[in-house]
Formats: C-alpha cells, structure tokens, sequence
C-alpha cells in the first residue's frame, strides 16, 4: 500500500494491475474484522466502487480512460455531497433526502475516473481539531494502537483510510488544519491550498471565511496530483525546485506547550534540511500572536456556524455532540460588529506577515505540539477542550492568513507520527507545494 499514486498509475497504464484489483484490497481490509474499516468508514459503497471499477478496467482496455489515474480508490469526507448518498457531518442531526448531485470536488474526481469506496467518518459538523465522534466511534491512531490514540480531526477517517490501506487518498475539509492535523498524528500528508483555488459547493459549511477543500494522501506528489484535480489545474507531481528553499522558522507561541517527542523531531529535522543546503532562518512575527486574541471569542467559525446552525439547534439540539454544541453556540454571543472587526484584523494580519515574509520560499514549524493522546482520556469536557484548542492552535495560523499549507511526516520509523508544517501565503501554492517536495525528499 506504499505506492504513490503515480506509481499505481504507471501500474495500471502497463496493465500490471486493474482497478478491480486495488478495489478489492481496499474493500477487504475495510471489511477487516480486526481493522479500523467500520470506524473510520460511515458508508461503505462496495458495489459501487465494483461496477466503477470494472467501467474504468474497460475504459482503459479500450484505451478511453478519462486520465492516467482512472481507476484508483479513493475515499470521501462526510462533509460532501456525492448524488444518491445522504450528507450527514459526522451528525444524527442531519439525516435529510439523498444529494441530488454531486459537489463540484467530487465531479471533478469522478470525471477523472478516481473511484470512491466510501464516505469517511469525522468530527461532528467538522468542528474540532480530535477527530473524536460521540456518534459513530472513533477510528484509531495507527501508532500504538492499542492505546487507541486519537487520529486527529475533523478529517479522521479520510486520514486513517490512507494509512490502513483502505484508500490511496481522501478528500478532506480545513477550517483550522482538519487536513494537516490528522495528516500529522497519523504519519501521512495532509494539504490546505489558498481557500479560492477550490469550489465549496456542496459542502456543509462551517465557517465560510475559513473553510477549505483539500487531500490527504501518503505523499507531497499525492497530494499534488489530486489538489490539480480538484482545483481544475493540471495534475501532476511538483517540479523539482532548482535551488534549496530559505526557510523562515516562526517562533513565536507555536512552539509553546510542545511535548520531547515534537521537540525532538524538529530539531533533528531542522539538522537535515540544514545539512542538505537549506537556509533556515529564526524569525519572529508579532503579528501571528494576533491570532489567539482573534479566537478568544470564537472566531469567525463558532460565529458563522452558529448562524448556518441555528435552526437545526432549536429543532434538534439533543441530537448534537455534547462536546460539539457548545463550541458552536459560542457564536450566539459575537456581534455583526465582533465580525466586522475581526475582517478588518485579518486584513491587516495579512499584510504584515506578508512583509516579514518577503524572500522567503516558506514558512515552517510543527503541525501540531503534541503527539497524540489516547482517546479515552479526552473525555471530560475540561481535557478535551484543552488538546482541541493545542492542536488547532498552530494550523488555524494559515486559514487566518487565508494561505497554503501541507504538514509532512518529520518522525522517523517507529516514533510516534508528528509533521512539520510547511506554509506559504495565498495564491503561493504551487511554490509551497515544489518546497514541500525537496523538504520531504531531505528529511
């Protein structure tokens, strides 16, 4: 299952493999009694996954194939509508008439000839950086499992469905780093590009301002290939830079509360793109510490969510995630005006962080400070709220300053899954993405 999906597409162009084959070892270790398949899945669609499968086999036996990945499995978040599926959220609370079409990401999947297997488990309404669903379970971490470690969030299962084999990539939402951070606990790559790269239709919102469509996949060149999908662009793995990057470390609070195994997995990874000619260079900048005050209140997700939710609330309360509902109806209490002075803030947090960052290929740090912790000890409101808040706290940084970002493994085998954050402002993303490539090619 450690082909990229370039390689699976070399596979199927020589017929050294078929759609129906990876369909079917997909399914089967979904379908794993021992496995994570019934978790991180919410619906698995096996006969449709089959009868796609054979189609593109056919296709491509005809040499029709509608692209060079035709064929190849790939999950989808239970945030986007696929047409004769119901769009839940990870909720009880929706549970309405199936989609009558498909979101213009998943079309545009679907025109490519990607196959989907099944709709994958996530955070109720996408709200929290755990990945924990009071509803449904929670799909493990892949480390120490037997712990049951969290898999990060909101994009949970789209992330444990790459790392068990279940998929070879997922399409994923990021408000606040719902790619990146379960990309980062569970060893893999998770990308967020500029927010207006992508089409949100047919998607259930949580912030507007904020949310993005992205992927989550086993590698830089993955994601590239399925963000050129997605965002109508040209799909194919980043070119090769043509010098080493200069890097800026941001320092400032994403450093803060970082635990040894974090810590240590920096500073080595620091030494190994030093020692492969990268420049990096300390920098601080005033103006991220900006963004915790902005949140304090509830940002603009808990506001704009509030007022998407409201209703539903009234109607149907008892049916959200305790630990979920009071996170959005935080919003209740921000103002027109708390927005209208947080568009205003953010405009000029923009503009700030963009001249301290002026001849630099990226921006880096850890994806999340801390490795993840075991399900079963978040489950106090206090405790949960408190690993939410550290691990949203670093990616949120990118969607307040509306940029592109990719969090790329920096462990080493056997350590516990950790990434390192590579960022850049918006509209910079196929500069972040041939950046995250040489830096994931040095580590």
């Amino acid at each position: 299952m450690s082909r990229t999906i370039a390689q699976l597409a070399v596979e199927l162009g020589e017929g050294r493999t078929t759609s129906e084959e990876l369909v079917e070892e997909c399914l089967a270790r979904i379908a794993d009694p021992e496995g994570e398949g019934e978790r991180a899945f919410l619906l698995v669609d096996a006969e449709g996954a089959r009868e796609a499968a054979r189609a593109m086999d056919a296709l491509r036996h005809d040499r029709r194939e509608p692209s060079p990945y035709a064929g190849i499995p790939v999950s989808i978040k239970d945030l986007f509508d696929v047409q004769g599926q119901v769009t839940r959220a990870g909720s009880r609370a929706l549970d309405g008439a199936p989609a009558e079409r498909d979101a213009t990401t998943v079309s545009r999947l679907r025109k490519a000839g990607f196959v989907f297997v099944g709709r994958t488990n996530m955070t109720e309404f996408a709200f929290s950086g755990l990945g924990i669903n009071s509803h449904y379970g929670t799909p493990a971490s892949p480390w120490d499992r037997p712990a049951r470690r969290i898999p990060g969030g909101s994009s949970s299962g789209a992330a444990v469905s790459v790392t068990d084999g279940m998929a070879y990539g997922g399409l994923g939402t990021d408000t606040g780093g719902s790619c990146r951070i379960p990309a980062a606990l569970c060893g893999i790559t998770g990308w967020k590009p500029t927010q207006a790269r992508v089409p949100g239709d047919g998607v259930v919102p949580l912030s507007p301002t904020l949310d993005t469509v992205g992927v989550l996949a086993r590698s830089v060149g993955c994601c590239a290939i399925l963000d050129g999908i997605i965002s109508a662009g040209e799909p194919r793995e980043p070119e090769p830079l043509e010098r080493p990057p200069r890097l800026a470390v941001v320092r400032n609070f994403v450093f803060e509360d970082a635990d040894e195994a974090v810590g240590a997995a920096f500073e080595r990874a620091w030494g190994r793109l030093e020692s492969a000619g990268a420049e990096l260079v300390d920098l601080e900048v005033p103006e991220l510490d900006w963004v915790p005050e902005m949140n304090a209140g509830g940002g603009f997700a808990a506001a704009e969510s509030f007022a998407w939710h409201a209703d539903l609330i009234a109607e149907k309360a008892e049916l959200y995630d305790p630990l979920v509902l009071p996170r959005i109806q935080r919003g209740e209490q921000q103002s027109e005006r708390d927005l209208s002075i947080l568009r205003e803030r953010r405009a000029e947090l923009i503009a700030g962080v963009a001249r301290r960052l002026d001849g630099f290929d990226a921006f880096i740090c850890p994806t999340v400070p801390r490795v993840a912790p075991p399900i079963d000890t978040l489950e106090d409101a206090g405790s949960y709220r408190h690993t939410n808040m550290l691990m949203l706290r670093n990616p949120t940084v990118v969607n307040m300053l509306d940029g592109c970002s990719i969090s790329v493994p920096m462990h080493d085998e056997g350590e516990p899954p950790n990434g390192l954050m590579v960022s850049g402002l918006a509209g910079e993303d196929a500069a972040i993405l041939r950046a995250a490539g040489w830096i994931e090619g040095a580590l």
